[in-house]
């Protein structure tokens, strides 16, 4: 049960239940918005800034999935494991392309650029001051300095908003798996996984 009550499409703030066109979402695309809906002027806040990253994104959707993924799995983010995002379905994430962030360094399917951009999330995620000189030059053979400020700021959304959600617990509805209690450790690939447009 999440640790702050979920509010109801009808509790949400107009303007919120606007930019989300609620009435055409399920209750689970809308459980992270409807805890951050106490806050109505942060949640629109947050919303926003999640959009304009994706509207001027020059990395491709693939690429952010994949970083999603991989950082909700270091924060052992249930409610962001099991959710896929249709664009990023649509430029090619499948369930086979998730399993191979279990040891991205070995997947055959990830590019060099995408490997790079994933240890950069798990470095970012897990042991930040261990990025020096010499990966930032490793990270501009692949990424124009452009790309590696979305890529960035793209990790640190996944990063903070990430551990927020897992602290707040939101489960309930999410496949059995997800709701493991405890210390278990889940992880993002498997078959239970549902997609979401937004």
């Amino acid at each position: 049960m999440s640790r702050i009550r979920s509010l109801t499409v009808d509790e949400f703030d107009p303007e919120l239940r606007s930019l989300l066109n609620a009435d055409q979402k399920t209750e689970r695309e809308l459980r992270p918005t409807s805890v951050r809906a106490h806050h109505p002027e942060l949640a629109k806040a947050y919303l926003r800034f999640g959009g304009a990253l994706k509207a001027h994104s020059v990395l491709s959707a693939r690429l952010r999935e994949l970083i999603r993924l991989r950082i909700a799995f270091h924060n052992q983010c249930r409610s962001c494991m099991a959710m896929r995002y249709a664009d990023a379905v649509d430029d090619g994430v499948n369930e086979d392309l998730v399993c191979a962030l279990e040891k991205p360094h070995e997947a055959p399917d990830l590019t060099e650029a995408e490997r790079v951009a994933l240890r950069y999330a798990d470095l970012l995620a897990n042991n930040h001051l261990a990025i020096d000189d010499a990966f930032y030059a490793l990270l501009k053979t692949h990424f124009s300095e452009k790309a590696l400020v979305e890529l960035g700021m793209v990790c640190a959304l996944c990063i903070g908003f990430g551990r927020l959600s897992a602290s707040w617990d939101m489960t309930e509805d999410l496949p059995e798996r997800f709701q493991a209690q405890g210390m278990e450790l889940v992880t993002p690939w498997g078959p239970d996984a549902w997609t979401t447009a937004h």
